[in-house]
C-alpha cells in the first residue's frame, strides 16, 4: 500500500508541474475538475491555484484554469465556480459521531431560554408517549437561561415541575456538556434512587437542604439512572433493534456532517459493539465520510480486543481504529472539571476525578503494547497536569515517546507551568474553538479572572510554545458546524459582542490549519489528507465566502456549497 501511494504521488506531482496537455495523452481524463475557484491548498509548497483535477479518489493536479481544463473529456464532472473558496475538507477532531445522530432522535433542549421552556417540551412529549415509555432530551444548560429556575439548588432546577407534567413517563435529560443529567421522579423511582443513595466514585447526586435528590446527577452518578431504550413492544431493545437504532444514528450524523463540510470525523469514543458496525459498513463501502475512531471501553475488555480491532484505512480509507479514549474529569459547566484550587463560585468543590490515575496508567500500558494513540479528556488544570504526568511516565519506558502523538482532549484550563509541556513532550492539544465562546459566559464565575487569564483556552500560548493545536466542536455538545468553531477561534467573540481574552486567538490561516493539516497530523494521516496536494485524497469543500479574507463579522455567513469526499460530491447546496 505504501509503495502504491508513493508511485501515485510521484506521477501526480509530475503531472502538476509538467504540461498537462502532454501527459493527458498518455492517461485517462480527469474524473472531476473544479474551475474558477480560489483554491487554498494549506500546502506551503503550492499554497494557491485556480483549478484542480481529480482522478479516482485522489487529487490529480493543480494549476490554472486553462491547464486543468485540458485534462477533461466529455465524461468529466466539471464544477464551474465564480471565485468561491476551495479548501481541504474539514476534519472534525473531537466529536461523538453516533451521539450526533442520537441527539437528533430526542428532544432538542439547546434553544430553551428558561426551565419552564424545558418543562413544556417534556409535557408535550408526555402527551404523545405511551405510559412507561422513556422520554429523552439533550442540550439544556442552566447558565444560558434568562433567569434562574425557582426553586433551585446551586442554580439547578428541582424536579417537581418536571415530574408533575410527566407522572407516567420516566424522563432523562442530558446536560449540553454530556457530563450531567436531569431525571424526574418516575426515572428516580425506577432506578431506586432515594435520599439514602450514595454518590458513586467520580460522581455526585445533588440534594436539597432537606436531603432529597433534586434530579441532578453529575458525572458518573448519571449511571444511577437506569434508563433503557425500548423496543416496539415497550421492552428492552432486541439486538436487531439496537443495530437498526445505531444505523439510523449513523445515517443522520453523516448527513449532518456532510451538510456542514465535514469530510472526516474523529470519533471521541465508541465501544467495540459500535465499532463492529462501523467495520461492517466500511467493508460494504457504505460509509459516506471518513471515520477515525477512538475505542472507549473498560481496560479488561480492551486488553482482550484491541489487537483484533486495530484498523488502518479500511473501506478505501473510510475507517481507521487506532486510538483509545479515556476521561479523567468532567466539564466546567456542571462544576465537574478537576481543578488545582476550588471553584470561585463553589468553594467546597475542586471538581471531580472521574477515573482513577491507576486506571489510566493501565490504559497507557495497553496503548503502548497495542500500537494505539491515547486520547484523554482533561478539562481542569489538575486533570491536565495529572494526564501530562501519566504520559511523561509512559514515555519514559519507550524510545519514541514524543513521536507517539498522544493527545489531551479539550485541554481547556491549564496551569502556566504545564503549558510548555505539550510541545516538550509532543502531546497534541485537541481543542474546540466553539467551547471558548460558548463557555465564556460562566468561566469567570467558575475560575476567577486570574486563572481564566492565565490558562483558559490559551491557543496562542500553546502555539507559540511549539505545540500542535487542533480544532473541532465536541458535537453534539455544540453544533458540528466548522464555520462556527472557526469564527470563535479567530474572533473569541461572544454573541454579546464581548471578546474573551482576544490575544489568545489564532490567525485565520492557523485556524484553517487546525481544522485540516494539523488535524490530519494528529491522527497520523498527514500523508493522505489535510491539504490539497496531488496524490492525497480528494476531500474538498467549497465555501460561498472567503473566510480567510472577508470581514470578520461575515465569516459566519459562509455557506457550504459542495462537500466532496474521495472525488464524489456528497453534498451540494440547493441553487
Amino acid at each position: 500500500m505504501i509503495q502504491t501511494v508513493t508511485r501515485f504521488v510521484l506521477v501526480a506531482t509530475l503531472l502538476a508541474v509538467l504540461s498537462p496537455g502532454v501527459l493527458a495523452q498518455d492517461r485517462d481524463a480527469a474524473k472531476m475538475i473544479i474551475l474558477g475557484g480560489k483554491i487554498v491548498t494549506v500546502d506551503e509548497d503550492q499554497p494557491t491555484a485556480e483549478a484542480l483535477a481529480v482522478s479516482g479518489d485522489r487529487i490529480l493536479a493543480l494549476g490554472t484554469n486553462d491547464e486543468i481544463q485540458k485534462l477533461a473529456d466529455e465524461e468529466t464532472h466539471v464544477i464551474h465556480l465564480n471565485g468561491e473558496l476551495v479548501i481541504p475538507g474539514f476534519i472534525e477532531c473531537h466529536g461523538h459521531f453516533t451521539g450526533v445522530g442520537q441527539s437528533m432522535m430526542m428532544l432538542d433542549l439547546r434553544k430553551a431560554r428558561t426551565w419552564d421552556d424545558i418543562v413544556k417540551q417534556v409535557a408535550d412529549a408526555a402527551k404523545e408517549a405511551r405510559p412507561g415509555e422513556w422520554i429523552f432530551g439533550r442540550g439544556w444548560h442552566q447558565e444560558k437561561w434568562e433567569s434562574a429556575p425557582s426553586p433551585n439548588v446551586e442554580g439547578y432546577p428541582v424536579h417537581t415541575a418536571l415530574s408533575a407534567v410527566s407522572p407516567d413517563n420516566p424522563v432523562s435529560l442530558t446536560h449540553a456538556s454530556g457530563h450531567m443529567s436531569f431525571a424526574n421522579a418516575a426515572a428516580m423511582k425506577i432506578s431506586n434512587v432515594t435520599r439514602a443513595t450514595r454518590n458513586p466514585p467520580g460522581g455526585e447526586i445533588v440534594h436539597d437542604e432537606t436531603g432529597e435528590p433534586i434530579g441532578v446527577f453529575r458525572e458518573t452518578a448519571q449511571s444511577l439512572i437506569r434508563s433503557r431504550r425500548t423496543g416496539e413492544d415497550g421492552g428492552r431493545m432486541t439486538a436487531a433493534e439496537r443495530r437498526a437504532y445505531t444505523l439510523k444514528a449513523i445515517e443522520l450524523a453523516t448527513d449532518e456532517c456532510l451538510r456542514k463540510g465535514v469530510t472526516s470525523f474523529q470519533d471521541a469514543g465508541s465501544p467495540f459493539s459500535t465499532i463492529k458496525i462501523f467495520q461492517d459498513l466500511a467493508e460494504q463501502r457504505a460509509l459516506r465520510l471518513r471515520l477515525w475512531v477512538m475505542v472507549r471501553d473498560g481496560n479488561q475488555r480492551m486488553a482482550a480486543q484491541l489487537a483484533k480491532y486495530r484498523t488502518i484505512g479500511a473501506g478505501d480509507n473510510t475507517l481507521t481504529v487506532r486510538a483509545i479514549k479515556r476521561s479523567i474529569d468532567g466539564a466546567l459547566g456542571p462544576h465537574g472539571a478537576w481543578l488545582l484550587q476550588p471553584y470561585e463560585d463553589l468553594p467546597m468543590s475542586a471538581g471531580l476525578n472521574t477515573s482513577t490515575i491507576e486506571s489510566i496508567q493501565e490504559t497507557a500500558r495497553l496503548a503502548l503494547a497495542n500500537g494505539y494513540q491515547l486520547c484523554v479528556h482533561a478539562i481542569g488544570d489538575r486533570a491536565n497536569r495529572e494526564i501530562l504526568n501519566i504520559y511523561e511516565e509512559a514515555f519514559s519506558t519507550v524510545d519514541n515517546g514524543p513521536e507517539l502523538r498522544w493527545r489531551v482532549e479539550h485541554a481547556q484550563h491549564l496551569s502556566l507551568q504545564d503549558i510548555p509541556r505539550f510541545a516538550q513532550m509532543g502531546v497534541i492539544a485537541s481543542m474546540q474553538g466553539i467551547h471558548c465562546t460558548s463557555d465564556a459566559i460562566y468561566v469567570m464565575q467558575r475560575l476567577g479572572n486570574r486563572r481564566a487569564h492565565e490558562g483558559a483556552y490559551v491557543w496562542r500560548k500553546l502555539l507559540d510554545s511549539g505545540a500542535v493545536v487542533t480544532n473541532g466542536s465536541d458535537a453534539p455538545v455544540e453544533d458540528v458546524d466548522p464555520i462556527a468553531s472557526y469564527y470563535s477561534t479567530v474572533s473569541r467573540r461572544l454573541e454579546s459582542g464581548v471578546t474573551f481574552f482576544p490575544e489568545q486567538a489564532m490567525t485565520r490561516m492557523e485556524a484553517l490549519q487546525s481544522y485540516t493539516r494539523d488535524a490530519a497530523f494528529s491522527a497520523f494521516e498527514e500523508d493522505i489528507k489535510g491539504t490539497l496536494t496531488p496524490g492525497k485524497l480528494a476531500d474538498i469543500v467549497v465555501l460561498s465566502k472567503d473566510i480567510l479574507t472577508c470581514p470578520e463579522n461575515e465569516i459566519r455567513d459562509a455557506k457550504v456549497l459542495y462537500t466532496i469526499v474521495g472525488g464524489n460530491v456528497r453534498y451540494e447546496a440547493a441553487k
